[in-house]
């Protein structure tokens, strides 16, 4: 019985040099394939959160335009510290700049003008509800 189970673990044959080359390939390839797709599903992210921050802030401006309609432009900074809307976070990693801007159109449409403080990239200006994602460009 000891010889049996001595000569079945001599029959044991391990993996090859090819068969594991082999699959490091195929791990490769499958790695090249998802990695940038991984990428767009963040950069899409981001340009989501941009428009959704956009959408706060026309909502905000016609909290806003209830208390005060003379007015037809609100800053980011004017909204939050009027308390109409609570601090917004920048999804690029910086911060909205003081001049990120609401201003209020014929017809009661709104236009978002969002810019990023340091590098004073502009992600749109439009409708935030009317821009699609591609719209929406990312700082480099």
């Amino acid at each position: 019985m000891v010889k049996k189970i001595r000569q079945a673990l001599k029959n044991e044959k391990g993996l090859t040099l090819v068969e594991l080359l082999a699959v490091v390939v195929i791990l490769g390839i499958i790695s090249a394939i998802a990695i940038p797709s991984i990428g767009g599903l963040i950069n899409n992210s981001k340009k989501d959160a941009h428009l959704a921050n956009g959408q706060q802030m026309v909502n905000a401006a016609k909290l806003a335009l209830i208390e005060d309609d003379e007015v037809e432009s609100w800053t980011l900074q004017d909204l939050i510290s009027k308390e109409y809307l609570e601090p917004v976070k920048d999804p690029s990693g910086g911060e909205y700049a003081p001049g990120s801007i609401v201003k209020k159109g014929e017809n009661g449409s709104f236009t978002v003008t969002l810019v990023q403080k340091d590098s004073k990239h502009q992600f749109y200006s439009g409708d935030p509800f009317e821009l699609k994602r591609g719209d929406v460009t990312l700082p480099k």
